[in-house]
């Protein structure tokens, strides 16, 4: 049976994992919300003529895979943008890389990205939910891949009080206002403040699209 919502239509999706439990786990996942899995491969080459083959609706990809056993994943996801700058990207890591974070901002384009930790996956919900997000051109970035980037580049958060932290931290995760509202437990309009008053702080230009707000707060926590 399958566990679909309103908000998340069934999507056609690649998936590139070289561990087979994890690769079938996804799989397995993505198979009970309702989308369709063309093609699991294990390795950067195969994700490459399986994303040129099926033209998926998104491609989740582990950042580290055969061949080279480095950033293969990665490295496949920005030839894949450079042929197709509208494919939804999500990347899978292990491990906390900030790099990877970086990276992920130059692979550019107007469409979804996110980058989540794999045990992620375990939250089966959360997971999906993050899937369709990306899909519909959304950035989506691990909650603890957000705290660290925001811990490692203090300085240009000091003049942040800590509920703009909060909401910064929960803007990356790529989170609607009206999203951080209901998280904080404060009102839209007060959110919406807090979000001006960011972005003012930050020298960042307002933008009315979540996923380039989220992208210009990050590009910025790198630079």
């Amino acid at each position: 049976m399958s566990l679909t919502s309103p908000s998340s239509a069934p999507l056609t999706v690649v998936v590139a994992e070289d561990s087979p439990l994890l690769r079938d786990g996804i799989v397995g996942v993505l198979a009970r919300f309702g989308h369709q899995v063309v093609a699991a491969v294990g390795d950067a080459d195969a994700l490459l003529s399986a994303a040129r083959a099926h033209h998926p609706d998104i491609v989740v990809t582990d950042v580290r895979m055969p061949p080279d056993h480095g950033d293969d994943g990665l490295r496949a996801a920005r030839v894949l943008r450079e042929d197709r700058p509208d494919l939804p990207i999500l990347l899978l890591s292990q491990y906390i890389e900030q790099s990877y974070a970086a990276h992920l901002l130059d692979l550019g384009g107007d469409s979804g990205l996110g980058y989540l930790l794999k045990d992620r996956v375990s939250a089966v919900a959360e997971f999906a939910e993050a899937v369709a997000r990306v899909a519909r051109g959304a950035t989506v970035m691990d909650p603890e891949v957000v705290r660290q980037l925001l811990h490692r580049r203090h300085d240009p958060l000091r003049r942040l009080t800590p509920r703009e932290r909060e909401v910064l931290a929960r803007m990356a995760e790529g989170l609607s206002n009206a999203a951080i509202a209901r998280a904080l437990q404060v009102t839209e309009a007060a959110v919406n403040k807090h979000v001006s008053s960011i972005l003012q702080k930050l020298d960042l230009r307002v933008d009315g699209e979540s996923h380039r707000r989220v992208l210009a707060v990050l590009a910025y926590l790198r630079a």
